[in-house]
């Protein structure tokens, strides 16, 4: 594989991030959306990403290719939960166990170091041994599953909630 190179997300990276989440949508239980997202969805979702601060996004590329993204959103709306995030990582389907989510994720807290962030939480649909695999490598730890909380392909799936510990200012 070429040289893997991670950088902010762009706008111009979104058709390539609207073709890995919608690959995600439509063939895996790893994300609870039913429809494909549009552009106009997406390049909403990319606005809330700053150069710094609680809220970033990270993508990797080959070769100018994007083959994946890392971000930390809003874990929830009230404003306690501010100063926790929710993190993702996605790759596309020919790049996963590659290493390049590992590589998005160091970036990402790298980044975030120093934000305002007391927690980071990753939500993961079980079974993905993959996933949970690099999240515990990463610092998460496991806090709890919801059963059965999401139906999607007429099955209902579980959800395991990962912590990390992040170093507030």
């Amino acid at each position: 594989m070429s040289e893997i190179s991670i950088r902010r997300a762009e706008p111009r990276d979104l058709s390539a991030l609207l073709d890995i989440y919608n690959y995600y949508v439509l063939n895996t239980p790893i994300t609870f959306d039913i429809e494909p997202r549009t552009m106009a969805q997406r390049q909403e979702w990319l606005e809330q990403f700053a150069p710094s601060g609680r809220y970033q996004c990270f993508v990797a590329s080959v070769g100018g290719k994007v083959i994946g993204w890392a971000c930390s959103t809003k874990f929830k709306e009230r404003e306690a939960y501010a100063t926790s995030v929710q993190t993702s990582v996605y790759c596309a389907p020919a790049f996963t166990g590659r290493g390049v989510g590992r590589q998005l994720y160091a970036t990402l807290f790298e980044a975030l170091h120093g934000a305002d962030i007391h927690r980071a939480y990753g939500g993961i649909t079980l079974p993905n041994e993959a996933s949970v695999g690099l999240h515990l490598a990463l610092g998460f730890r496991h806090i709890g599953t919801q059963t059965e909380v999401g139906r999607k392909f007429g099955k209902y799936w579980h959800v395991a909630l990962y912590e990390r510990a992040h170093s507030a200012p």
